[in-house]
């Protein structure tokens, strides 16, 4: 067994899902899962097959954000996982409804933040283990990042 490590290519305003699921119809229902919890999402997304042709399956509403799914995709090659890109929008808005699809086994990370797909491959192909999701903890918040924290949510929208 070999380790690697995968960095996800992106530009850094842009938020992705990455998760592992059982099944080729994965493609077609994160889809529709998606258009229905945000209307007009724009979003690419892109699957690794893991028998038969083993190919990257994909789908999607915006040609960037597709081209950065297959990309990322076949980089990572780790059977039944797959990457969703969001455009303008924040995996809050769609993560519930993409963990409750029969076939979504895991969630590894939301974010926008630089991340690194740890990978374990075999003679049989690759399987995630694990992500690096961001920077190594600096500290703990005092009073005026609590006040900033704060002040953030509320100037996104996600707090009154």
């Amino acid at each position: 067994m070999e380790l690697k490590v995968v960095k996800i290519e992106k530009p850094a305003e842009i938020n992705f899902i990455l998760g592992q699921s059982h099944f080729i119809k994965t493609v077609e229902d994160v889809h529709e899962a998606l258009i229905a919890a945000v209307p007009g999402l724009k979003f690419g997304l892109a699957f690794c097959e893991s028998s038969g042709p083993a190919l990257v399956r994909w789908s999607g509403t915006d040609s960037e954000m597709i081209g950065l799914a297959q990309k990322n995709a076949l980089s990572l090659s780790a059977g039944h996982s797959f990457i969703l890109f969001l455009k303008d929008a924040y995996p809050i808005n769609v993560l519930n409804s993409i963990k409750n699809l029969s076939e979504v086994c895991t969630i590894y990370c939301a974010t926008a933040n630089s991340v690194e797909v740890i990978l374990a491959e075999t003679e049989q192909g690759r399987g995630i283990l694990g992500v690096v999701d961001g920077l190594k903890t600096k500290g703990i918040e005092g009073e005026t990042e609590i006040a900033q924290r704060k002040e953030f949510l509320r100037k996104i929208g996600y707090k009154l």
